[in-house]
């Protein structure tokens, strides 16, 4: 195709319009036309990345492959996309800065004044077009974080500014905003719309393209008003209703012409409509599985926010569409589980995740929820801190070590069943130590993983800093509990599982980050289909 060309997402009015899903929507559907398309987000933070972050403050922390800890839009990414993002497609203000400092420190600026135009700012435009430059990608589309307003967001702004300029029709800029409805008066305001493109605008951008987040369909007449008023060609004001799922969006867009406008308005051809056919049977059979009776899964976790695991939620929706039912996922907060309410808790419940998390709060919990569900013989789904807790509950109520814990709970206990390896001490992470990013990981054939991915070698994420003390392995398969899944290199334990229950599997992994819509996560999908099973 020739030179790279720039899409930013910008949003105004309130945060948590969608930016993320747009951007995603508007990647699926040039993808769908046979473009080679990435998105990266530039959160304005200060924080060098999320992993420091509470899930209460920015929801998960998502990893990529290449051990990167990133905001949870690079997972709208990578599931819509079908794509593995990676470090450079999450930037945060901390880290243009530290860049900057540290050439600054180097004497690379040769004793100039650093300031934020240009340094900063140049700093920004480099990033954004690494990857263009890098992997002569066809598209890349650039979300900015947080709201235009924001002084963390000026920076960002400046420099799609100067690129605006620089690239001509190789750049364009789509803002996203807030049509409010008042119920009192029985209509939707334009005002806030052009109020945030005004403040855009002050800043030196005119944006091509607006998309407008509304609760009610907005009429011809109403988005004639905004693109008079802000500038904008009619057929390039499209609107966002919410929709009955995220995956939607990429077809209530294309219905609009956002793919067509955008090529016409870099001057590309637009040539014919993509069918998004495998798309269309997804949501085809996603929508005749909400026909049916759900089937009901607990998440057991500390973190009572539906960001705070995304991921899991995803991955356990898209396992329900490919399982032909709908998953309807009851949060159970660990903190309040105790030895006399857990049966009430999870009544009703035909499958359990173990949610991972960092810290002791709310570990005591999750050994109660699952002595109940390995006694009763509920399907069972621990990931990461969630297989820990599988390990250390097993060597207390089977192996017998009543004070079985591990070193991150207790230091005192002698009988530490999660360690924490020292060949691990290579990345350092919040003062400790992490094993972050894709590492292969070796099925014991026969085993329920084995079937579940039918295949011998896999390769997933981590984001952990303890692993399962092999001094107790021996002890363990004796038991009745099978490591199944082991590190090629390390020998350290990737999966376990108690073969003699229906299913009954933690891994140390986290299997979340790769389901995708179009190729569901196989532990996920078998998973689901033992909790419906067990109805």
């Amino acid at each position: 195709m020739g030179e790279t060309k720039y899409i930013f997402v910008t949003g105004g009015v309130a945060s948590s319009l969608g930016k993320g899903i747009i951007s995603s929507s508007i990647g699926k559907l040039l993808q769908a036309r046979g473009y080679n398309v990435t998105i990266q987000k530039f959160d304005p933070y200060i924080n060098i990345d999320p992993g420091t972050l509470n899930p209460y403050e920015h929801g998960e922390c998502y990893v990529t492959v290449d051990g990167h800890e990133a905001d949870l839009d690079l997972g709208h990414y990578e599931r819509f996309l079908g794509i593995q993002t990676t470090k450079a497609n999450n930037i945060t203000t901390g880290r243009i800065y530290k860049s900057v400092i540290d050439k600054e420190r180097r004497g690379d600026y040769l004793g100039k004044t650093i300031q934020v135009i240009p340094h900063i700012t140049d700093e920004i435009k480099r990033n954004v077009k690494l990857l263009g430059n890098k992997y002569k990608f066809d598209f890349v589309i650039t979300e900015i974080g947080g709201t235009v307003g924001d002084i963390e967001s000026l920076p960002y702004l400046e420099s799609i500014r100067q690129l605006k300029w620089e690239l001509g029709k190789n750049a364009l800029c789509v803002h996203l905003t807030y049509v409010p409805y008042l119920a009192a008066a029985g209509e939707l305001k334009t005002k806030p719309t052009q109020h945030s493109v005004k403040e855009l605008q002050s800043v030196g951008i005119q944006p091509d393209i607006l998309v407008l987040r509304a609760e009610h369909s907005l009429s011809d007449g109403l988005r004639k008003k905004v693109a008079l008023f802000c500038n904008v060609d009619e057929k390039a004001v499209v609107q966002s209703i919410d929709a009955p799922t995220i995956y939607e969006v990429p077809l209530l867009m294309q219905e609009q012409d956002l793919d067509k406008t955008i090529l016409q308005k870099m001057g590309l051809p637009v040539g014919e409509e993509p069918d998004l056919g495998a798309w269309r049977t997804f949501l085809e059979r996603r929508h005749a599985a909400e026909t049916k009776a759900p089937v009901h899964i607990a998440l057991v976790g500390k973190y009572d926010l539906q960001d705070a695991y995304k991921s899991i939620r995803e991955a356990l929706s898209q396992a329900g569409t490919y399982n032909d039912r709908k998953v309807e996922v009851h949060f159970v907060n660990s903190e309040k589980l105790t030895d006399e309410n857990v049966a009430d808790a999870l009544k009703g419940m035909s499958g359990v995740m173990i949610g991972p998390g960092f810290g002791q709060r709310g570990i005591e919990g999750k050994f109660v929820a699952i002595k109940y569900t390995r006694t009763h013989d509920i399907p069972t789904f621990g990931i990461c801190l969630g297989m820990q807790c599988i390990a250390i509950e097993f060597a207390r109520n089977v192996l017998g070590y009543a004070d079985a814990n591990s070193r991150e709970m207790d230091e005192k206990t002698p009988h530490n069943v999660i360690d924490i390896m020292e060949e691990q001490k290579a990345i350092t992470n919040m003062g400790g130590t992490m094993r972050l990013g894709a590492y292969e990981c070796v099925l014991q054939k026969g085993s329920k993983a084995y079937e579940a991915y039918g295949k011998e070698h896999i390769q997933e994420r981590h984001r952990h800093r303890y692993e399962f003390n092999n001094d107790y392995k021996a002890q363990y398969e004796a038991a009745g509990m099978k490591c199944t899944g082991i590190n090629p290199e390390s020998d350290l334990v990737e999966i376990v599982e108690i073969p003699t229950l229906k299913w009954f599997i933690g891994t140390q992994f986290h299997p979340e980050y790769s389901s995708t819509v179009l190729n569901p996560h196989p532990l996920f999908v078998s998973f689901v289909k033992a909790a419906i099973e067990n109805e």
